[in-house]
């Protein structure tokens, strides 16, 4: 049990790794442009909006808390990070959508030849452009309804100490869940069907989740961070789950 976090965190690695094997690295370019366009974006925007944030936190602190001043300034820089890079990621993704599908694809077929997989072309990738969205929309309308209430507790005094730490295994968790749906989605499951798969292997998936949200905190592999998890996420689903009965038995509903 206690090797499971270690096992999921490994396949965020082995996905880095395999990027730009033959018949792989033409499906990164695309995906990776978007996390670098997306995420340079935002945090040029973000670098403006900390200092504000800082002034009403701190504004609404009584006198008597105002010496936490050295404690909060770097617990809200950490949470404006986990916050920001978040949303930014889900940006990304939702952009991304088609393309993370067809990545998906490719590394399946080429971990098993015999993959039923199709091969899908550039029209299948055109032809797959709104049904994707509209899927990680929902997605993230799921991550929205959960978020809200997180945020809340980063302007409630005291309880917003313990907020980063609460958001980031949210965070953690939301990743795993959305990377596992691209290779579980291309076998026909619904994302609401794919969260009762990933949840049987909690820990393992939680592993992969918190490892792929630190890679989206580091500057420069960030812009790697959403093709490998992809990727990671699809070796993790032919370890983990493609044989679990659970997925037969939603496959069949």
């Amino acid at each position: 049990m206690f090797t499971q976090p270690f096992i999921g965190a490994s396949y965020l690695l082995r996905g880095f790794f395999i990027l730009f094997k033959p018949g792989i690295r033409g499906f990164v370019i695309l995906p990776m442009l978007i996390n670098l366009i997306v995420f340079s974006l935002l945090i040029w925007l973000g670098i403006y909006q900390f200092d504000i944030l800082m002034e009403y936190v701190m504004g609404n602190l009584p006198e008597w808390l105002q010496w936490l001043d050295w404690l909060l300034w770097p617990l809200f820089l950490i949470a404006f990070l986990l916050v920001g890079f978040t949303i930014s990621l889900h940006l990304a993704l939702l952009i991304a959508a088609p393309f993370n599908g067809v990545l998906s694809e490719a590394v399946e077929r080429h971990l098993d030849p015999t993959s039923s997989l199709p091969v899908s072309s550039w029209s299948d990738v055109a032809k797959g452009v709104a049904p994707a969205i509209i899927s990680e929309a929902g997605k993230i309308g799921y991550f929205i309804i959960r978020a809200i209430p997180l945020i809340v507790l980063f302007f409630i005094p005291l309880i917003n100490i313990f907020a980063p730490a609460i958001w980031a295994i949210f965070s953690a968790w939301m990743l795993a869940l959305e990377y596992s749906d691209y290779p579980l989605s291309n076998h026909g499951l619904l994302f609401k069907q794919s969260k009762v798969v990933v949840k049987e292997k909690r820990l393992v998936a939680f592993g992969f989740g918190g490892a792929s949200m630190f890679c989206t905190l580091i500057p420069l592999i960030n812009f790697f961070a959403m093709p490998a998890a992809v990727a990671g996420a699809t070796i993790m689903y032919m370890e983990q789950f493609r044989d679990s009965p659970k997925l037969a038995i939603t496959q069949s509903k």
